[in-house]
């Protein structure tokens, strides 16, 4: 049994501070019945706690750490680039550079404007989609994330679909009154909006391999349909590869499923874990950004100096292992997922794609949509999330997110893993 004393006392002075002593939900571990642990360090496959206690690592920052904790290049490409200062508020070369890096691995992203989020790139990825398409209706899918933007934090309400309503108090509904949600992998269901919505939709917004609702993949051929259904109704595509973006390949998920959005946003993995986010696509509708165009967007610490040399050294490293890396971080996720199905648990169901999985706590057969994902047990994720914590393995505090594997994952380290995974999963009698 780990000892969390001090955890405890720090949650009991950050309420006190911080409102549900968390700086973002999903660390209040309220998902599975339990109290954060607070980190002191971290370093590669490994985070510590004030408490002393070591975990093998599955959260990775929610993605970003495709080399781990630490990781010496990168962290003196940070260090390097703070010595000549930690942000400028005018140009630096190696904004340059990282752009050019971008688009040489995604070849969809002609152009790319530096954010300092995900969510600050979704959001000026849709206004700049209304922009160049002169309409204002959007369509996202349930269970999709896009960041905390009013247009997007929505909810879908039954039927084959419905406008968005605020599912946060504080978001006006004319807010949302352009969102239409809709159901992933229903190709169906998305002709059905088209028709009702003719001239009227600027674009369609999703994550091509959802993880945000934990790892949902795409039906065959589901991707490659969409996009020819919104360029015959003359409406944009946008990609958030915030996650899947260099973490499934090299070039995300557009090129591992050989296809092209018209936008996409990326996020953290392009700063080594900084904050930092992008969103680019073709040149002619990121011409119309300000200062070229119409269309405003402005940061003062978009391309911070420090976030993009963590980035460029990223990349670079990624360029240089690509042959590697990306068939060694999959072989590992699949290890765990082929050793656990050996189980032969009817109430578990395992999704994944290169080195993103999750363990889904339901009896249905496949999970293919949020609305398969709903039908979860999460006092039962719960139960196996905080029996891991016991023996040292830290995955995601939510049946809702995705397991992520890194290169500093050592064979032990997935070895122990597997071996934790067995006996929580023993513990909790299921069949």
């Amino acid at each position: 049994m780990k000892k969390t004393i001090n955890s405890k006392l720090m949650f009991k002075a950050a309420k006190k501070v911080i409102p549900g002593g968390v700086n973002s939900p999903v660390r209040s571990f309220d998902a599975v019945g339990s109290s954060p642990v607070f980190i002191k360090k971290a370093k590669g496959s490994y985070l510590f706690d004030e408490d002393g206690n070591k975990y093998i690592d599955y959260i990775n920052s929610f993605g970003p750490l495709i080399f781990g904790h630490s990781n010496k290049e990168i962290s003196n490409a940070a260090i390097k680039a703070i010595d000549k200062g930690t942000t400028f508020g005018a140009c630096h070369k190696n904004e340059v550079k990282l752009a050019e890096l971008i688009k040489n691995k995604i070849p969809s992203m002609e152009m790319t404007r530096l954010t300092s989020s995900g969510t600050e790139a979704t959001m000026s990825a849709i206004r700049l989609a209304r922009a160049f398409t002169n309409k204002d209706k959007i369509i996202k899918f349930e269970g999709c994330y896009h960041g905390h933007v009013d247009d997007l934090l929505v909810q879908a309400g039954s039927g084959l679909t419905t406008f968005g309503s605020p599912s946060s108090p504080g978001i006006p509904k004319d807010s949302t009154k352009n969102t239409i949600i809709a159901e992933f992998n229903n190709l169906n269901q998305l002709k059905k909006i088209f028709s009702k919505n003719k001239n009227k939709i600027a674009a369609i917004i999703l994550e091509p391999v959802p993880a945000n609702m934990g790892v949902v993949l795409p039906r065959k051929n589901y991707l490659n349909e969409l996009i020819k259904l919104a360029h015959s109704n003359k409406s944009l595509v946008i990609f958030d590869e915030v996650i899947s973006g260099f973490r499934i390949s090299i070039g995300g998920a557009q090129e591992y499923y050989k296809v092209r959005p018209d936008i996409t946003c990326i996020g953290k993995i392009i700063g080594g874990g900084f904050p930092i986010g992008a969103f680019g696509g073709k040149k002619e509708i990121m011409s119309i950004l300000s200062p070229s165009g119409p269309v405003y967007h402005a940061g003062t610490l978009s391309g911070n100096p420090v976030a993009v040399a963590a980035g460029i050294k990223t990349i670079e490293l990624l360029e240089k292992k690509e042959k590697r890396i990306y068939s060694d971080i999959e072989e590992k996720a699949l290890y765990i997922k082929t050793e656990l199905e050996k189980l032969q648990i009817n109430s578990i169901k395992i999704n994944q794609i290169g080195s993103l999985l999750t363990l889904f706590m339901t009896k249905d057969s496949t999970v293919d949509n949020y609305k398969d994902v709903l039908k979860c047990d999460n006092k039962i994720y719960g139960k196996f999330f905080n029996n891991l914590i016991k023996l040292g393995i830290m995955i995601p505090p939510s049946q809702f997110e995705a397991m992520f594997i890194s290169d500093s994952h050592s064979r032990n380290d997935i070895m122990n893993t597997v071996k934790g995974f067995k006996k929580a999963i023993k513990s909790l009698g299921l069949k």
